[in-house]
């Protein structure tokens, strides 16, 4: 038993010696980037459907959040978002990307599996649980408004 501690301490050295530094500082700003590029463009298409189409803006918010969720699960199932997701980080991980893309990729890796049984079935696995605690959350904070006779 005495040799364990040693030899935790001998595997310490060896992962610190071949871990590659952390570039926190350049990761954080390519995920300012992307996720500002990508909220830009977001931003442009509203502008221009509000002022070119002649569109209320909750009308072109819709359009525009339905694209961005269409784009998204277009470019998971042909490999561009997990490609760009590698280049520019989290700055993709924006609520409503991130979301169709869980959503996308699951049901990716499931279709071999059938429509139904496979990609169907498995859609929500790795989104399910920010759709349970997003409802719980709305919930709790409707009952506590609720109780303090804001609604």
């Amino acid at each position: 038993m005495a040799g364990k501690p040693q030899a935790a301490a001998w595997y310490q050295v060896i992962v610190q010696r071949h871990t590659p530094p952390k570039k926190l500082a350049r990761n954080c700003l390519t995920a300012f980037i992307g996720g500002g590029a990508l909220c830009a463009l977001a931003q442009a298409a509203l502008f221009s459907l509000m002022h070119f189409a002649d569109m209320a803006e909750k009308d072109a918010s819709t359009v525009v959040l339905t694209g961005v969720i269409f784009l998204t699960a277009l470019c998971t199932g042909l490999g561009i978002y997990d490609h760009a997701g590698q280049k520019l980080g989290a700055g993709l991980a924006v609520p409503i990307s991130g979301f169709a893309n869980s959503v996308a990729a699951s049901m990716m890796e499931h279709r071999s599996e059938g429509y139904v049984l496979g990609s169907g079935c498995n859609s929500f696995k790795l989104a399910g649980a920010v759709v349970v605690f997003g409802i719980i959350s709305a919930f709790g904070v409707a009952l506590i408004l609720m109780f303090l006779g804001k609604i």
